[in-house]
């Protein structure tokens, strides 16, 4: 029996909306502009044989799956925008509801100039989508975009109402849902839901940069009192923590010497006399 071979998820990425005239040799010549290709796969239907739309890319490295993300995602491939993220994102947790409908579009809008413009205000986690006659292609002057969150579509809303995009005014809303029942997203209950799916997240730990770790303390004793940082003699900048600056010399008998001054000095000094540095 043949040793199957696991593929490396983290040097994977996911490739969507390919037209159906995309081979699996076309993606890896593709794919390999941003670096070596480990296997490139493209599921098939078993009836017809024909590839479903999307597929998979490994790669030898999660730098090159991560450089492939960024240089590849929205590029043309018969006329359609192919979408690239990493496989081992957790695709239930894409669609939350913060679908937008954009609409009075210019016949020149298309799907790429709306990535570039909505992806200022988050994370689209589905190519935007316009809406076109399906037997004529014909232009139908609006089209979707999805963020990952409400506060990204809400910015959106905001910032691009009534805002002009190749030179029409476009209006921008939540959109429909599509099951039927009249409603647009972003309702309490579509906005719960995404609040408790976050809530799973976890967020990386965030120390305190000024101080050092504290030991626990033993039971009953009082919070400690969190200090000033400690500031250096000649400028108010503040020290490292646990540096402790050297004390100042003592003073000398009358006070301090005066401080020479730096540079040149206007001083006359007598011709012939030692001179004395200026620093």
């Amino acid at each position: 029996m043949a040793q199957q071979i696991e593929r490396n998820q983290e040097a994977t990425i996911y490739v969507g909306n390919l037209d159906e005239r995309c081979s699996e040799s076309l993606v890896w010549e593709l794919m390999l502009q941003a670096g070596p290709v480990v296997n490139v796969h493209l599921p098939k239907d078993r009836v017809t044989q024909t590839h479903q739309g999307y597929g998979f890319c490994e790669f030898m490295t999660e730098e090159d799956a991560d450089y492939a993300i960024k240089i590849m995602n929205q590029i043309r491939l018969y006329g359609k925008p192919i979408r690239v993220n990493k496989a081992t994102s957790d695709k239930k947790n894409l669609d939350v509801g913060a679908t937008l409908f954009i609409g009075n579009l210019d016949p020149d809008v298309d799907e790429k100039l709306l990535y570039d413009t909505f992806s200022a205000f988050g994370v689209i986690v589905q190519t935007p989508k316009i809406a076109r006659d399906q037997e004529t292609g014909t232009f139908k002057g609006f089209g979707f975009v999805s963020f990952d969150n409400f506060e990204s579509s809400d910015a959106a809303i905001d910032a691009m109402d009534q805002q002009f995009l190749m030179n029409k005014q476009i209006t921008v809303s939540y959109a429909f849902r599509k099951d039927g029942s009249g409603e647009r997203h972003g309702s309490a209950a579509e906005r719960l839901l995404a609040a408790e799916g976050r809530k799973h997240v976890q967020l990386p730990n965030r120390l305190y940069a000024g101080g050092t770790p504290l030991a626990p303390a033993p039971p009953g004793a009082a919070p400690p009192v969190p200090q000033p940082p400690m500031m250096s003699y000649n400028t108010a900048v503040p020290m490292a923590a646990g540096f402790r600056p050297p004390p100042p010399p003592p003073p000398m008998a009358g006070g301090y010497p005066p401080q020479q001054p730096r540079g040149f000095s206007n001083q006359q000094v007598p011709y012939g006399a030692p001179q004395q540095p200026y620093w």
